[in-house]
């Protein structure tokens, strides 16, 4: 219970229907409600995904378990019969959800800060069997939508916009792709040469040093924005990058920055979601969700799973020395996230790329890369998901094991093997990206007219080109 922080997606979205959107606000619940009632095929992903869990439970006796100590959840998920999960393809019905989304759908989203449900959610945190949480129905009651500027960087000519503090997101993205920018002599030829590889992992390190020593909620920390992105600050920084491994790298002194200060080093789970979405007006949408581990604090109210967002907190206030961290706890403090919702801008200001993803701290990672795969290397959406990953959080350099019919195919061994010769410490190993991207392209076709005019009156038409990542069972879809 300590680890949950009061949920905010209810209160966003109904700040941005307000504002933006066109459909009736009830409209828009019906299809999950309908799939909460009728169910919905388990997939393999999430099955396995339990029963991973369950096998660490070194019992499934009541007040025994570790995970899904929740007797609710672990109904939902597992037979309690003999504790297994519930096999891929099992009918996933959710009534106590379709109810949930029913209040939300009347009332707006006072039915979630107010009344019963505020009431049972801080039940459940100040009741939990592992940890009792504080959250009281006046946190709930008092939780605001707070509406902060994009970060923007520009590279190769577009102009690269994500999540600003306390998301560290939008910022380390921003240093990857303007570090490299600055290196086009160490870029290779294509996504996976080894100078490529080398170069995009060098600039992760320094740009994790700087988020981890700097980045915090910007409401009580002063996080240093323009300087973290400042051209001559990072041209100082692309310089350190030489060719073989720098080790772990200093974090730096940028513009504006605020010190002495201590880094927060700890390394997130992964439980998050990412959509992007273009419609037939050109509006786009990146947006990234999070309950932070897969299945939350596994605890349900109400149909839905309360999250272990404030585990994204640093765990000390500061270091041996006495220094504070920036993303330290405080009261109604947000705590620092690697979400990455990203919309990408051509010379003139129109939409050209919509991505994001999932995946804890490497979503920095999976996102840049997605980026870079695309204006670099002129892959279009799916083949630059299928593109196998590599990253760098400085520390170990970790490349992807390929995924037969998912990712290409590559010699991850032989291309350790020449990292290794340049230095780094190498892991081969499973990523979990389930990245979301759409292309938009200005596309110039005929228009009406006899054949004999066709050609000459030509009109502009957006193409739009969509990929989905099926490590995380994604899909793509248009009309």
């Amino acid at each position: 219970g300590l680890s949950v922080g009061v949920p905010g997606v209810p209160r966003m979205l109904e700040y941005m229907h307000d504002r933006y959107g066109h459909l009736p606000w009830q409209r828009l619940f019906v299809p999950a409600k309908v799939l909460a009632e009728k169910g919905f095929p388990l997939t393999e992903r999430t099955s396995d995904q339990v029963a991973g869990l369950l096998a660490a439970n070194p019992s499934c006796a009541e007040g025994e378990r570790l995970f899904f100590r929740d007797p609710t959840a672990f109904e939902y998920f597992a037979d309690p019969a003999d504790c297994t999960a519930r096999p891929a393809g099992t009918l996933m019905r959710n009534p106590a959800y379709a109810k949930t989304l029913k209040a939300l759908a009347r009332w707006g989203a006072d039915a979630f800060y107010q009344g019963p449900i505020a009431g049972e959610i801080a039940q459940a945190v100040q009741g939990d069997l592992n940890i009792p949480g504080d959250m009281t129905t006046e946190d709930l009651h008092n939780y605001q939508v707070v509406v902060r500027e994009p970060v923007c960087k520009t590279y190769q000519g577009y102009q690269v916009c994500g999540m600003g503090p306390p998301s560290s997101g939008g910022l380390a993205v921003g240093q990857i792709l303007g570090l490299m920018e600055h290196r086009p002599d160490l870029m290779g030829d294509d996504p996976l040469a080894v100078e490529t590889v080398h170069l995009f992992t060098q600039a992760g390190r320094l740009a994790f040093a700087d988020r981890n020593q700097y980045v915090g909620d910007s409401d009580f920390v002063p996080v240093p924005v323009a300087g973290m992105l400042d051209d001559s600050y990072l041209a100082e920084r692309a310089a350190l990058i030489t060719e073989v491994d720098m080790g772990t790298a200093e974090p730096g002194d940028p513009p504006g920055a605020v010190g002495p200060g201590a880094p927060d080093n700890t390394v997130k789970l992964s439980g998050t979601t990412h959509v992007a979405i273009v419609d037939r007006y050109g509006n786009a949408l990146s947006m990234t969700t999070t309950i932070e581990s897969s299945f939350g604090n596994g605890v349900m109210v109400r149909g839905f799973l309360l999250n272990n967002e404030l585990t994204d907190f640093a765990f000390s206030p500061t270091d041996n020395q006495g220094n504070l961290v920036a993303n330290r706890v405080e009261p109604n403090k947000r705590p620092r996230s690697s979400m990455s919702p990203t919309i990408v801008f051509d010379a003139d200001g129109r939409v050209a790329l919509v991505t994001g993803s999932p995946g804890g701290s490497r979503i920095i990672g999976y996102t840049a890369q997605s980026i870079v795969n695309v204006i670099d290397f002129g892959l279009d959406p799916q083949e630059a998901i299928n593109v196998p990953h590599y990253m760098n959080r400085n520390g170990r350099t970790d490349i992807e094991e390929p995924i037969p019919g998912v990712t290409l195919e590559y010699d991850a061994q032989a291309l350790a093997d020449a990292l290794i010769s340049k230095g780094h410490s190498v892991g081969i190993i499973e990523q979990n990206s389930g990245l979301s991207m759409i292309q938009v392209k200005e596309h110039e076709h005929p228009g009406p007219g006899n054949r004999k005019h066709r050609g000459k009156d030509k009109r502009s038409q957006r193409l739009l080109i969509g990929g989905a990542d099926y490590r995380r069972d994604g899909t793509v879809g248009g009309r």
